[in-house]
């Protein structure tokens, strides 16, 4: 697995995302299960874990703190703070004296007794971001944090929170049908030299093919509440994974292969963090980072999926609000 850098964090080029082990995509999977999957990506090359206080919640960081504790020297670990369950809803909490009480529950959880990649989950609009970046700097000085980012934060609030504490890289969404951190973040990131972690590189599963207009998802998936995965949304964007699917033929690759080598050829500072619960997807999800594309074949690429128009939002409305602050 070849390697990158995360500002000066070094990293393999793509790391797992953990949360769908026990969060987010239906019921929490065999914990023992999961652990030898874990494993398996770390002999395969990764070195990059990813988890949050929240996802579970505290059951994942569990999870990846009993999986990684053998190998934990030669690993990159990222936690997130910032999202608190309050009567069973998460809101955005980020006062000092709640990141303070989490950081110590993240450490326990993790078995470490120090976070490589801290993130703020998600922008708390009540708390100055200066605070946040002054708690976190604090946090650095005492040895329990060696890298802090932020995810899906504006641009605005990235550059006064790098102002206070040195940002090693924020994350957020990014795939081939979701492009919108071109826009402003890319050349924000250029100029701050702060390396970009995508989360949902193959679109919820979206770029994989496995979906059509008859797809369903369970009440606990969610999917079920993003507009994107809406039956006449997936029917409507047939074109764009047929695209997708033709390429790959072509390229004697998978669309998840092609999706994954696609983000990795858009700049050399990104390392997504694709997430599975099976072994067989972790294995050629990997694979990808040797599928190698031209700079001839991106632009043609970009040119061509700019061409056709994605329906359906990807979040629901009461998630939109919550990012880009």
């Amino acid at each position: 697995m070849q390697k990158r850098k995360l500002k000066d964090l070094e990293v393999s080029a793509i790391g797992l995302g953990c949360m769908g082990m026990s969060h987010g995509y239906g019921p929490a999977c065999d914990k023992n299960e999961m652990i030898k999957l874990i494993h398996h990506a770390f002999d395969l090359g990764v070195t990059f874990f990813d988890t949050a206080e929240v996802y579970g919640p505290y059951l994942n960081e569990e999870l990846v703190g009993e999986a990684l504790e053998p190998i934990r020297d030669k690993v990159v670990i990222a936690t997130k703070f910032g999202i608190q369950m309050e009567n069973g809803k998460q809101v955005q909490n980020s006062k000092p004296e709640v990141i303070k009480k989490s950081i110590e529950g993240s450490l326990k959880r993790l078995r470490i007794d120090c976070i490589d990649l801290y993130y703020l989950h998600r922008v708390d609009t009540n708390t100055p971001i200066e605070d946040v970046a002054q708690t976190v700097k604090d946090l650095i000085k005492e040895g329990k944090v060696k890298h802090w980012g932020l995810s899906e934060a504006g641009v605005n609030t990235i550059r006064k929170a790098n102002e206070i504490c040195p940002v090693t890289a924020i994350q957020s969404e990014y795939s081939m049908w979701w492009r919108e951190p071109e826009k402003e973040l890319f050349p924000l990131l250029e100029e701050l030299n702060i390396g970009f972690v995508p989360f949902s590189p193959l679109g919820k599963g979206y770029l994989t093919g496995r979906f059509d207009k008859n797809s369903t998802f369970e009440k606990d998936d969610f999917r079920s509440i993003v507009p994107r995965f809406q039956k006449e949304n997936l029917e409507a964007n047939q074109k764009f994974i047929d695209y997708v699917k033709d390429l790959a033929n072509k390229k004697g690759v998978t669309p998840a292969q092609l999706a994954l080598s696609w983000v990795l050829a858009q700049k050399p500072y990104i390392a997504p963090i694709p997430g599975t619960r099976k072994i067989e997807r972790l294995e050629e999800n990997l694979k990808s980072s040797d599928v190698l594309l031209t700079y001839e074949e991106v632009q043609k690429i970009n040119s061509e999926i700019e061409k056709i128009k994605i329906i359906g939002a990807r979040y629901p409305k009461e998630l939109q609000a919550r990012v880009g602050k």
